[in-house]
């Protein structure tokens, strides 16, 4: 049979592709832009009728109405990362949180530690060789794909053809449905001067040549937005952007110097415009990998003077950084920022920056304290913090001891809490 024709065997409505879930079964979805909305909508539709089902997803970006505490019983979210739509849930307890390393996901998945029955996800329209690309979010997807006992796919036109490894043959392929619906966009986060100030320390600290990852946020675009004098920049990130992609526009990024795939920018999720989504479309100079490629700190350090540049919303006197929760109310999840941590500090030259902010709730809260926020989970540990910045300067803490670290933490906090964190540091014997 030929693909064309396996490919209209397998074409459906989006109402019957989604009976191909059965009670019971972990619905694995990709990150972000690549949920597929018509399968999802459908599936909310007839939920009543199911049962144990699970939903397992980074970042969901719409409120589908399986989202709703009333249904859990039917299907219930599982989040590897919270986001707007699923925040809420995950704070009053009726949605569920798995705590991994993003670029482990895939490994939970390979070894049945997490399930995987049935796969959902949006991709571009099959070539003629039979291939999707599911280029939007290849992260730990690619892995359900392998063990899925169902792959379900909503195939949009306006879904980028990328390369990499990104792509489903339609043989792998349970039922498919067609959507034309534009993609989710997402705009580039609101900077003000503190984001300006914490870039401007960032940006003037990475040198030509240097290969980036860059987080999502006010603070990781405050830097890009500064990086345009470099020269022969790279890129090896988890999440691929609009700032990134003025910067190949400008001329920065070429990713020439880099000691793994030279030449190509590597991510694994998109998140932005449609400009971005279409730069991705069989661009040669970008691939999409699943997350255990892009964000194996082994792999990632091997590429010399790797600058990671990652937001925390609060951090300790001896480096602990507590970047996903609010004390013990989930607010997102540990993502990429460990890995990328932990590659900057194996990469020869490397640099892992971790930014914030000095004072949350209009400088009437310390981001710097002597100790975190009782129930505040650890996302990047104490012995793999490198630099924090604030919008006052640059503290390096490794290598140094526990009294050189709080003295260097407390010389970039906002002045009006210095005093206090000093004498807080002498009751506890650190300075």
């Amino acid at each position: 049979m030929s693909v064309q024709s396996m490919y209209q065997a397998k074409r459906m409505s989006a109402a019957d592709a989604v009976q191909f879930v059965r009670n019971g079964d972990t619905i694995v979805v990709p990150t972000g832009v690549a949920e597929p909305p018509a399968l999802l909508h459908a599936l909310s539709d007839v939920r009543h009728k199911l049962h144990g089902v699970v939903i397992s997803q980074i970042l969901p970006l719409r409120k589908y109405a399986y989202i709703d505490p009333a249904t859990v019983e039917n299907i219930r979210h599982s989040a590897y990362f919270y986001g707007g739509a699923t925040r809420p849930g995950g704070q009053e307890g009726w949605v569920d949180y798995v705590p991994a390393y993003f670029s482990e996901l895939p490994v939970l998945i390979k070894r049945g530690l997490t399930p995987s029955e049935v796969v959902f996800a949006m991709v571009s329209p099959m070539d003629e060789h039979g291939y999707f690309s599911l280029s939007l979010g290849p992260d730990y997807t690619m892995a359900a794909v392998e063990k899925a006992r169902a792959v379900v796919l909503e195939v949009n036109p306006n879904v980028p053809f990328a390369y990499g490894n990104c792509h489903i043959h339609i043989s792998q392929v349970a039922a498919l449905t067609e959507s034309n619906d534009p993609l989710f966009e997402v705009g580039l986060p609101k900077i003000g001067p503190v984001q300006e100030a914490i870039g401007a320390h960032v940006a003037e600290m990475i040198p030509d040549g240097a290969t980036l990852q860059i987080g999502y946020g006010g603070i990781p675009d405050a830097v890009v937005m500064q990086l345009t004098n470099k020269h022969n920049l790279g890129v090896h990130t988890e999440m691929v952007g609009d700032g990134i992609m003025s910067l190949v526009e400008a001329g920065v990024i070429d990713n020439s110097r880099k000691n793994i795939n030279r030449g190509k920018m590597l991510a694994t999720f998109a998140l932005g415009s449609k400009k971005l989504y279409d730069f991705i479309h069989r661009n040669p100079a970008v691939e999409m990998h699943p997350v255990d490629y892009t964000n194996d700190p082994c792999l990632a350090g091997q590429n010399d003077n790797l600058h990671c540049i990652n937001a925390t919303m609060q951090i300790d006197f001896i480096g602990q950084c507590g970047s996903e929760t609010l004390g013990w109310k989930p607010y997102s999840g540990t993502g990429g920022q460990a890995d990328f941590v932990r590659a900057a500090n194996r990469s020869n030259g490397g640099k892992a920056f971790i930014v914030l902010p000095s004072t949350a709730k209009d400088d009437t809260i310390s981001r710097i304290v002597p100790t975190l926020t009782p129930g505040t989970h650890v996302t990047t540990s104490k012995n793999d913090i490198n630099y924090v910045v604030t919008e006052f300067g640059v503290a390096q803490l490794r290598g140094k001891t526990a009294k050189q670290r709080c003295e260097a933490l407390i010389a970039i906090a906002h002045p009006n809490f210095r005093a206090e964190l000093r004498e807080q540091a002498k009751k506890m014997n650190l300075l």
